[in-house]
């Protein structure tokens, strides 16, 4: 059974400390060896250069992993001089090791690269191989590129494991974020059956016992008139009860209808916590009611978009989301600090959710930069103008 401290890392933090790890384990080999072969002062300078350099590009790639957008050629960069520095730690050594430090670039690769571009890095850096063996004695034209393929072949049994891993983190992030969008429409329509319920109790309130307890009133004022002595005296006393009566019964219907609105802050905040990829800081007043469901639903729905495309496609880290109202609109503003683009391509989920604000006479704003993330702003009246 996995620790409790082991269980709270996810496979990215596992990967990194097991990379830092393994490369602190095969250097120390490689420095006893190299004080007991004979090795020049420049070959043992490159090669120290290489290792750390190795390190620290390691460290700084798994600090923040994610594919490789367009605009952020760092991590690219920083790959490169990952796997530059592998081989040069075989090239300056006159060892093989370069095949050992390639293997973990190999596991690191699934996580910053497609499948296919993965494969293509994976062929390259292995070719690359072929001119450091056969630089060592007991290496020819023949022997060289079958060691490569035979360490290519250990490399790719790394590559499709990481692979698998990076694909089983995808679905449990995916099934985190539609059990949150689940949990969060469960909550609106639990709020919309409420409002619905307590509709129907004051309408049958005000229809059958507010329509019973006039016309009893009015009976009793009949009664009044026909009646004399104690019994009129008793007479009067119910007509009182009974208007009494259809007064608490005006003021419960009253309560009921007062009440009338949707409480949607329990699912802004379920959408907002089920995305463990992104920091979603939700910016909600503690009163916040929508009196109209359909309203209700196009908030909802627009914070989930705009949270799905920060999460999936802006590369973004940090969300700040904020409703307030502002006149006789309910205002939603959405910031990421994601990387941005030159233009705005709006896809199926930002027409729609254009289409549904649309329907209320509202407006949809968005503004972008390369590297100043994505703002929004959308206008929600709270009533329908004529």
């Amino acid at each position: 059974m996995m620790s409790p401290m082991l269980a709270r890392l996810n496979p990215m933090q596992l990967l990194r400390f097991a990379g830092l790890f393994t490369w602190g384990c095969m250097g120390v080999p490689l420095l006893i060896d190299l004080f007991q072969q004979d090795i020049t002062s420049s070959d043992l300078f490159w090669w120290r250069v290489c290792y750390l350099t190795f390190g620290a590009c390691y460290w700084l790639l798994t600090r923040s992993p994610g594919p490789i957008p367009r605009g952020r050629w760092l991590q690219l960069l920083l790959l490169a001089l990952l796997t530059l520095s592998a081989i040069g730690i075989g090239h300056f050594t006159g060892t093989g090791l370069s095949g050992a430090f390639l293997m973990v670039i190999a596991g690191l690769l699934p996580w910053f690269l497609s499948v296919g571009w993965g494969l293509v890095w994976l062929v390259a850096q292995h070719s690359a191989l072929i001119p450091v063996f056969l630089q060592l004695p007991d290496f020819d034209l023949i022997s060289a590129p079958l060691q490569a393929m035979l360490l290519f072949g250990y490399s790719s049994f790394v590559f499709l494991t990481s692979v698998v891993a990076r694909r089983q983190m995808d679905a449990r992030d995916e099934q985190r974020r539609l059990n949150s969008e689940l949990r969060a429409t469960r909550a609106l329509l639990a709020e919309s059956t409420r409002l619905n319920e307590r509709s129907r109790i004051s309408r049958e309130l005000h229809d059958l016992l507010g329509h019973h307890l006039t016309a009893l009133s009015l009976n009793l004022e009949v009664a009044t008139h026909l009646s004399h002595g104690k019994t009129q005296e008793h007479v009067r006393q119910a007509q009182s009860l009974a208007k009494l009566l259809l007064s608490d019964v005006r003021e419960a219907v009253s309560q009921l209808r007062g009440d009338d609105a949707i409480d949607v802050r329990e699912a802004l905040f379920s959408l907002a916590d089920g995305v463990p990829s992104l920091e979603v800081r939700l910016d909600v007043p503690a009163d916040f009611r929508v009196s109209d469901s359909g309203r209700a639903q196009v908030l909802v729905r627009a914070a989930q978009e705009i949270i799905t495309n920060a999460a999936r496609h802006s590369g973004a880290r940090r969300l700040d989301l904020k409703i307030s109202r502002e006149g006789g609109e309910v205002v939603l503003d959405a910031r990421d600090d994601g990387r941005g683009a030159d233009a705005i391509q709006a896809g199926n989920g930002l027409l729609g959710m254009r289409e549904r604000v649309a329907e209320y006479a509202g407006r949809l704003d968005i503004q972008t930069a390369p590297g100043q993330g994505f703002a929004l702003r959308l206008h929600l009246p709270v009533e329908t103008p004529a």
